[in-house]
């Protein structure tokens, strides 16, 4: 009997072990003139970007992930101040020591103190990194009776170079005018989540305009991402890369 209990303590153990295991997240290697970034997917509009010996988080939220059991930021750039953006105790779950944080300019208040607030059109080096900040607002889609989700001057989009890689992140936006106009980004991630942000068509319409290499739609909500793969699939320039970013 002793041998028995024994059997099966070890099997609940073992159980209980798998259980808790941290979830295996989906990861991507884009090649860069300096070394690999690393891209890691969270989920909705949260990543991490490992490049140089430095870990960069995007728009912490903890309901994505146990951001205790993720690697320390050396950066963290913040999009806008909504609650799936902007999680304080994510943040703060993720901050060391000499950590850098940016953010848009609706973040300020609910920031750490020293947090960079970038206006929309703004560029700065960061940790050697140049740092683009691009407007990131509706411009059809508003709440009932009220404004838009996302008003023009509050969020950032950013556009970080990782070598002679330039990576677009989003933010909650449209398929705005200083979106069009941005040149030579290797990789995009865009959101695709109505009635806050686009639908796959303005994706697509996004895409064809400014040609990012690789394309991520993020933020997904229950917008099936294989209708943005077969509005683009004439697009052999544009990869549409499709991960686990509901």
């Amino acid at each position: 009997m002793g041998k028995f209990l024994l059997i099966i303590g070890l099997f609940v153990l073992g159980f209980a072990r798998i259980s808790a295991a941290p979830p295996k997240f989906e990861k991507d290697i884009i090649p860069t003139a300096k070394g690999d970034l690393e891209i890691t997917f969270l989920g909705h509009g949260s990543l991490v970007m490992a490049f140089a010996g430095m870990t960069v988080h995007i728009d912490p939220y903890g309901d994505v992930a146990d951001y205790g059991s993720l690697p320390k930021a050396d950066l963290v750039l913040v999009t806008h101040d909504h609650f799936d953006h902007l999680d304080p105790q994510a943040l703060k779950a993720i901050l060391k020591p000499g950590t850098v944080v940016v953010g848009s300019k609706s973040c300020a208040a609910k920031l750490p103190a020293g947090a960079i607030i970038m206006a929309n059109g703004d560029k700065k080096t960061v940790l050697g990194l140049a740092v683009e900040a691009v407007a990131a607002y509706n411009i059809v889609n508003k709440r009932p009776g009220d404004g838009p989700f996302h008003p023009k001057g509050q969020g950032n989009g950013y556009v970080v170079t990782f070598g002679d890689k330039r990576v677009y992140v989003a933010g909650d936006t449209e398929n705005t005018p200083e979106m069009k106009a941005l040149k030579s980004i290797d990789v995009a991630f865009l959101p695709m989540d109505l009635p806050y942000t686009m639908s796959p068509e303005m994706v697509a319409d996004a895409a064809r305009t400014f040609r990012p290499k690789v394309l991520y739609p993020y933020h997904m909500g229950d917008t099936d991402p294989s209708a943005l793969a077969g509005l683009l699939g004439d697009e052999k320039a544009i990869e549409v890369r499709i991960r686990k970013l509901r």
